[in-house]
């Protein structure tokens, strides 16, 4: 019989890679973590081994592992490009969407050109910012959608989940700096998310630091920490190959990464599969 490899199953190791949890997967999916489980042991054999090791707290890829995951990103876009093509693209419409900087170059390389391409008579507009800032934004109407980081505890009830995310702590491979005192700092400037995290769970370890980096930009911040000035926060698919995720650190709580809209964009087809494209991509 043809081995042949299933979209869905593919779909939950991809969602497993990037939550870095069997149990964030399982929400993000709507799926049991037993489900989750047997959709990665099925996958394991049609890869015809081990794709993933597995502890209490996270999981990693093993070399079979990585090849799937290079290997079949470009599938899943083309999956869902053939199934956009097939629905047309008569539809109108412009379209002012924020982000924070650190999940730019995914949403502009990863989601936007396969959607353009697919409707392209909606007229897409990007406006960067933190957050909290985006929030506001869209209270005002100054934004049709966002996508944003929000504290899991503090996620609105009316937002989209695309992902659930525990960041990390991160340092330089030399990772020498996190034993400093005070402790370096890489952050966003204010008003920024991961920021507040950072703040509440030193000043409750009661451990002091000091910025070295305050900056608008993730490249900024990434090449700080690479650099071996700074240890910074960030989510953990965002880990360069230059940096170590540190333990032994200030515990940080869990955060949603959401799509939120304005009020007026209730209703708005392009904005509804806008919210699709963004949750299919954040799955992979």
């Amino acid at each position: 019989m043809t081995t042949t490899l299933s979209i869905e199953l593919l779909r939950t190791f991809h969602a497993v890679v990037r939550t870095g949890k069997f149990s964030a997967a399982a929400k993000l999916l709507h799926k049991s973590p037993a489900a989750v489980s047997i959709h990665i042991q099925r996958l394991e054999v049609v890869a015809g081994g081990q794709l993933l090791q597995r502890d209490n707290q996270s999981v990693m890829l093993t070399a079979l592992g990585k090849k799937l995951l290079r290997s079949t990103a470009e599938l899943l876009r083309s999956h869902d490009q053939i199934l956009a093509d097939l629905h047309g693209a008569n539809l109108t419409g412009r379209i002012i969407l924020g982000m924070p900087d650190e999940y730019a170059a995914q949403v502009i390389r990863e989601i936007l050109p396969p959607f353009s391409a697919a409707w392209p008579n909606v007229v897409m507009e990007l406006k960067m910012g933190p957050s909290n800032e985006l929030e506001e934004w869209i209270d005002r109407g100054k934004l049709d959608a966002a996508v944003v980081v929000q504290p899991k505890e503090k996620t609105s009830p009316d937002a989209q989940l695309l992902m659930s995310t525990t960041p990390v702590w991160v340092g330089p491979l030399n990772n020498t700096v996190a034993l400093e005192t005070p402790l370096p700092l890489a952050v966003y400037a204010a008003p920024c998310i991961y920021r507040k995290a950072i703040t509440a769970s030193l000043k409750a370890s009661g451990r002091r630091s000091r910025i070295v980096l305050e900056s608008h930009s993730s490249k900024a911040v990434q090449a700080c920490v690479e650099a071996g000035l700074a240890v910074s926060l960030m989510d953990r698919g965002k880990v360069s190959g230059h940096m170590v995720i540190l333990e032994n650190m200030p515990t940080i709580p869990d955060h949603n990464i959401v799509f939120i809209r304005s009020a007026q964009s209730y209703g708005d087809e392009a904005v509804d599969l806008l919210s699709k494209a963004l949750h299919q991509s954040f799955r992979l």
